[in-house]
């Protein structure tokens, strides 16, 4: 390991080797610091990404990493309502995690990043109130800018007593993967609503063109392993579903659904994806937001060393830039998260139910984007639908 580099990057998952990619075909001289011995690993995301989100920014994603293509969404309330969204064709894919993160961190390197494996950061250096690099095993790492990708729970942000991710919004992930699921449509996504297996957010079934799945689900409260357990054996629909499955390869891993950190650049350091809470608050989805800003970082950080200056003043572009691409639509859907944590599930029932009754579906095929919601939904409330459907979700929240 070189004891200089101009950009220093802690974490290698997408958002750290986006960053370091950008960079490093501007020209910037980037090593990446990853604290696991293998990049993808461990799993913690089932990789349902949005078809136009990779496009805009130029991710091509090779076949083998291509799991399925996904064309709509079931959504099934906590007692026996379907309400079902069918796409003309595929919005969303579903990738495996781990070839994905190797496919990003292989084209960084090609552009020339370095990766050290295995490689835990302690702390920032810190000189003269600016970031100068990393501390690792003793040896510090001098850099002109260090990009922090370290994803949750923010460690060095919090060791160094930096504006951290808001932790009354965290909710605590389950991931498996089972070998065998029954009566599913291979093309859909299902998502399930109830306060008893998933309290502040939803389970998932996630199918494969193979016959297996995706299953997982996050929850605010309780064991997040015992809620799947719960969920796979006592919800009406998903029993019958995965009633023959072999549950393999379980993760947990925490999601963060506040919405952005209120700073997130200071001397010399930028802070992108999950340590930043780049997530969207309704979904708990990370990768395309969080792709958007490490896009930015990763040119923030050049023009700083092409620019010789590294100071908070300088690098606040990357806040306002970041801030002008997702700040409204992060807004948007944090309010809908706060107003989906307050509903019952009696509400939820409702709700569900109401969308079916007027068939929402055909209005909310005509969403274009699913991961800026906030500017999605503004061309559909045209439709006196969503008039009544709003309405009545603001009934129900401050009920």
């Amino acid at each position: 390991m070189d004891l200089n580099t101009e950009i220093a990057v802690v974490g290698g998952g997408p958002t750290g080797s986006f960053s370091a990619l950008t960079a490093a075909k501007l020209g910037a001289e980037v090593e990446v610091f990853e604290e696991h011995k293998e990049i993808g690993l461990p799993v913690h995301c089932p990789g349902h990404i949005s078809l136009r989100g990779l496009r805009e920014l130029g991710v091509s994603v090779p076949k083998k990493v291509l799991e399925n293509k996904i064309r709509g969404v079931a959504f099934y309330s906590p007692s026996t309502y379907e309400f079902r969204v069918r796409f003309p064709s595929s919005v969303t894919c579903v990738l495996n995690r781990t070839l994905f993160d190797k496919h990003l961190a292989d084209l960084a390197e090609k552009a020339g990043a370095k990766y050290h494996l295995g490689a835990k950061i302690d702390s920032f250096a810190w000189k003269n109130g600016f970031v100068k690099g990393v501390l690792i095993k003793g040896n510090t790492l001098k850099s002109s800018i260090v990009i922090d990708s370290e994803g949750y729970p923010s460690t060095l942000l919090k060791k160094s007593g930096l504006s951290t991710l808001d932790r009354s919004m965290v909710v605590y992930g389950v991931e498996a993967e089972v070998d065998q699921i029954k009566d599913v449509n291979q093309d859909m996504v299902e998502v399930y609503l109830g306060r008893n297996f998933a309290s502040g957010l939803y389970a998932w079934i996630i199918p494969r063109r193979d016959g297996s799945a995706k299953v997982g689900l996050a929850t605010k409260s309780g064991n997040p392993g015992k809620c799947l357990k719960y969920f796979s054996s006592h919800n009406h629909n998903a029993r019958k579903k995965l009633s023959q499955s072999r549950f393999v390869n379980v993760s947990y891993h925490p999601l963060t659904l506040g919405g952005p950190i209120a700073k997130t650049y200071y001397n010399g350091l930028l802070v992108v994806g999950d340590a930043a809470s780049h997530v969207k608050p309704t979904t708990g989805g990370g990768v395309v937001m969080g792709l958007n800003c490490a896009k930015i970082a990763g040119e923030t950080a050049f023009d700083a060393i092409k620019n010789r200056d590294c100071s908070e003043k300088f690098l606040s572009s990357y806040q306002q830039r970041w801030s002008k691409a997702i700040r409204f639509d992060m807004a948007v859907m944090r309010r809908i998260r706060l107003m989906l944590d307050s509903f019952s599930d009696e509400k939820l029932d409702k709700i569900i139910r109401l969308c079916s009754e007027l068939h929402m579906d055909e209005t909310l095929q005509k969403i274009k984007d699913i991961d800026f919601q906030g500017r999605a939904l503004l061309p559909i409330f045209r439709n006196p639908k969503m008039w009544v459907a709003t309405l009545y979700f603001l009934f129900a929240a401050i009920t």
